[in-house]
């Protein structure tokens, strides 16, 4: 629904626009308007004037902007004193301090003073009520975190500043949580009102991704359909969006303390703002299935043929740890292929072990796998026993090694991944990325216990168990898809 604009008269004076507004304030301040502070108020300004009311301002960090946004907030006060405003933020104390920034703009501006009420009550901190025509039960703006209550609350605009902070994001149950708070707006705002989302992203997932994130079940973007203006510290010639506050040596020094930070944070790209070790960017995504080709005795994938295959399983049962089967081949080149990542599934089966096993024989026949390595430590103990009887039972040749960890899980990970990522080996199929594993590696850091990383171990422990091998043209003669020479004898002895 679009909203109507009627401009307010005062003694048939027209309002000021809101860059009048900011230059005016800013003069009193003593200080200058530079020119990234007055596009962004000229695009806030034309899209209220063209009743734009789905806003979405994504500018570098300390660049002013929710500053700028508090301004507009006063402004639109000093257009329409019966607005109500409702600021919500990553925390209340982070709300209440724009509340407290536009409750001394109206002190203070010249356009706004005679705003300003008469009873202390109604000029609360966190809270406050302007002189306004109408009687109404909401504040004129209120600041709230995301833990508060919102419930019956009603709003013309709401700002949502900073609502993604790694605290709200860190974890995927964080950014569950964040949309299902963000969803309550939909009942706050009245109908017509105007939503403005202020802030930068903080990951991979963020809010404010311009693309749908197609691999945690995104059909459309977060925030399809707003109107975005994006201005980050460098402009698309590589100058400085602000040269007087933000230098490019300055810019340098940011780039140096932290490359992912300085992403997220100043050029506003979606990565995940926490300096982690693996970086899901930085795989190779591939579709297609294998092929066999019978006659020549192998496998081929994307039209390599395939050499080695490792596949292990990270057995847990009952537990808030996930029983997990990674299956990972290897061409001639050299080049991993991370076929399939399966997360088994509980409750099938006479019982949950030989369930667990009878989804793992599935794989391996369905997969051609030659040999699956089990985790044997802990409860893993009899699995290799149950999954045999399994195996044999479905008459699927596979052959099933017990393995143990002597080493720290950690240390596991990053040996397995720190090379083949590095070099750019590891392609990953497209069925990965419908699976938890892509979150594990966003959210995955060493030394910490939290968060879930299954996957992480039973991949790394597949590509641990994938042979260094020389380049096929090193032998002579073709190889099988499992890595082994082929040769023909002679036959015409003399016997």
């Amino acid at each position: 629904m679009t909203q109507s604009v009627t401009l307010p008269t005062t003694q048939g004076i027209k309002p000021a626009d809101f860059m009048v507004f900011l230059v005016l304030w800013n003069r009193m301040q003593g200080q200058t308007t530079p020119a990234l502070h007055r596009r962004m108020a000229l695009w806030l300004q034309q899209s209220w004037y063209d009743g734009q009311n789905r806003l979405l301002l994504m500018a570098f960090r300390s660049c002013g902007k929710s500053t700028l946004v508090g301004l507009f907030a006063a402004w639109l006060l000093y257009l329409n004193p019966d607005l109500r405003i409702l600021v919500l933020a990553a925390e209340s104390t982070l709300a209440q301090r724009m509340v407290r920034n536009v409750r001394r703009i109206i002190e203070r501006h010249p356009l706004t003073m005679a705003l300003r009420p008469d009873r202390p009550d109604q000029w609360a901190g966190d809270r406050f009520t302007i002189n306004r025509r109408r009687e109404l039960r909401e504040p004129s703006m209120v600041g709230l975190g995301l833990e508060s209550n919102m419930t019956g609350s009603r709003a013309d605009i709401v700002i949502c500043d900073d609502v993604e902070v790694p605290n709200s994001c860190d974890t995927a149950e964080k950014r569950r949580n964040l949309r299902e708070v963000l969803a309550e707006l939909d009942y706050i705002l009245v109908p017509g009102g105007t939503q403005l989302y202020v802030g930068t992203p903080h990951h991979w997932y963020t809010i404010y991704a311009a693309e749908a994130r197609t691999d945690i079940g995104e059909i459309r973007p977060y925030l399809s359909g707003y109107q975005r203006l994006i201005l980050p510290v460098l402009d698309s010639q590589g100058r400085s969006q602000w040269p007087e506050r933000f230098t490019l040596e300055d810019i340098a020094r940011h780039k140096v303390q932290g490359f992912n930070r300085f992403r997220s944070q100043m050029m506003l790209e979606p990565v995940n703002v926490s300096e982690g070790r693996l970086q899901p960017e930085r795989l190779r995504r591939y579709q297609g299935e294998l092929c066999p080709i019978r006659e020549l005795n192998r496998l081929e994938l994307q039209g390599r043929a395939l050499v080695s295959c490792s596949a292990f399983w990270d057995p847990a049962f009952g537990t808030r740890d996930r029983s997990v089967l990674a299956l990972v081949y290897a061409d001639e080149s050299g080049t991993l292929w991370l076929h399939r990542v399966f997360y088994l599934k509980n409750g099938q089966g006479p019982d949950e072990a030989t369930g667990q096993a009878q989804q793992v024989v599935e794989a391996a026949h369905g997969y051609m796998i030659p040999s699956i390595a089990v985790e044997g430590n802990g409860i893993g103990k009899f699995l290799p026993l149950i999954l045999r009887r399994e195996l044999a039972r479905a008459r699927v040749p596979c052959a099933v090694i017990e393995h143990h960890n002597t080493r720290n899980k950690d240390e596991r990970i990053l040996e397995a991944f720190d090379t083949v990522m590095a070099a750019g080996l590891l392609q990953v199929h497209d069925s990965v990325y419908a699976t938890p594993f892509i979150t594990e590696m966003q959210e995955w850091r060493p030394g910490r216990s939290s968060g879930h990383d299954d996957g992480l171990d039973a991949v790394a422990g597949a590509l641990l168990r994938q042979p260094a091998r020389l380049p096929v043209e090193s032998f002579s003669g073709r190889q099988n898809w499992q890595g082994y020479p082929s040769h023909t004898a002679r036959t015409d002895f003399n016997v």
